[in-house]
C-alpha cells in the first residue's frame, strides 16, 4: 500500500487513473470512514482524471498521531500530500469532513484548487454538545457503542432496507476506525468555525446536500453555497453520505461540474 510521511503523519493513499496528462481530483472521506467510501465513483472519475484517494489522519491505515487534531492540520495533509506527489493544483471534492476540508482549502490555499465540491458539509459542522460528548464516548467505550446512533443518520431507512449489504460494509468500517482517531477528529470538528472565511473564497464551487440530512441539513447547505461567490447549489434525495445513498446521480452531478468547459 502507497504512504507517504506528510506534515508529520504517515498518510495512506491510492492514485487511479491511467492518463498521465489528465488534471488531478483529491477525494476526501467523512469522519468514521476511509478512501473505500469513493467505491462508487472511482471508476468514472478516472476516465476524465487523475483520482487521488487519502484517508484522512486518524482513520483507515492513515498514522493516528496523538493529540486533538485542527482544521490547520487537515487541510495542510491534502497541500503536503499534493507536494509529496508533485501535483501542483488539483479539483477538491469531500463529503462532511473532507467538505470541511475542503472550505479550509479554497480559504486559504486558493492557489493549490481549482473547482471544489462540497458536500454534505456546512462551514461550522455541529456544537460543542455534540462533539465533546461524542469524542469523550469513542474513547471511553470504543466505536461500536457509537454506531447505531451515528449510522442512523448516514443513510434514509429506505435505503438501509434495499442495501443491507453496502451498509454492513460501511458499518464495519466504522466500527474499525481507531478510537482516538475519531475522537482527535471529532475535535478538530468542534474547534472549526470558516464561517468568517467563506466569502473569500473564489474558486468555482458546487455544494451538494441530502434532503433528509439531520448531520449537515439542507438550510446549511443552501447558506453554505450562498456564502460562496458563484457557488452552485444541488440537493439529493439522500441522507448524510450522498456519494453512496444516490451514487449515479451523484457520479453524475460532479461529473458534470468538474467537466464543463469554463
Amino acid at each position: 500500500m502507497p504512504y507517504a510521511t506528510v506534515n508529520g503523519t504517515r498518510l495512506h493513499y491510492r492514485v487511479d487513473g491511467e492518463r498521465s496528462d489528465a488534471p488531478w481530483l483529491v477525494l476526501s472521506n467523512s469522519l468514521g470512514s476511509d478512501l473505500s467510501m469513493w467505491t462508487p465513483q472511482v471508476a468514472a472519475f478516472a476516465k476524465h482524471f487523475r483520482v487521488l484517494r487519502y484517508d484522512t489522519r486518524g482513520h483507515g491505515h492513515s498514522d493516528v498521531p496523538p493529540g486533538s487534531y485542527t482544521i490547520e492540520q487537515l487541510t495542510g495533509d491534502v497541500v503536503d500530500l499534493m507536494d509529496a506527489l508533485d501535483i501542483e493544483k488539483a479539483h477538491f471534492c469531500g463529503v462532511s469532513m473532507g467538505g470541511l476540508t475542503g472550505v479550509g482549502l479554497a480559504a486559504r490555499h486558493s492557489a493549490r484548487v481549482g473547482r471544489i465540491v462540497l458536500c454534505n458539509t456546512a462551514a461550522k459542522i455541529g456544537s460543542p454538545e455534540v462533539w465533546g460528548p461524542r469524542a469523550q464516548r469513542a474513547r471511553s467505550e470504543g466505536m461500536a457503542a457509537l454506531a447505531d446512533a451515528v449510522l442512523a443518520r448516514w443513510f434514509t431507512p429506505a435505503f438501509v432496507a434495499r442495501e443491507p449489504l453496502v451498509f454492513a460494509f460501511i458499518r464495519d468500517v466504522f466500527v474499525h476506525t481507531d478510537n482516538e482517531g475519531y475522537a482527535s477528529n471529532c475535535d478538530a470538528l468542534n474547534a472549526t468555525d470558516l464561517r468568517g472565511e467563506t466569502s473569500a473564497i473564489r474558486t468555482p464551487a458546487l455544494v451538494i446536500s441530502g434532503t433528509h440530512d439531520l448531520a449537515a441539513t439542507p438550510a446549511q447547505g443552501r447558506e453554505l453555497a450562498a456564502s460562496i461567490a458563484g457557488a452552485r447549489y444541488v440537493e439529493l434525495d439522500a441522507s448524510h453520505i450522498s456519494n453512496i445513498e444516490q451514487a449515479d446521480a451523484y457520479t453524475k452531478t460532479v461529473l458534470d461540474f468538474l467537466t464543463e468547459q469554463a
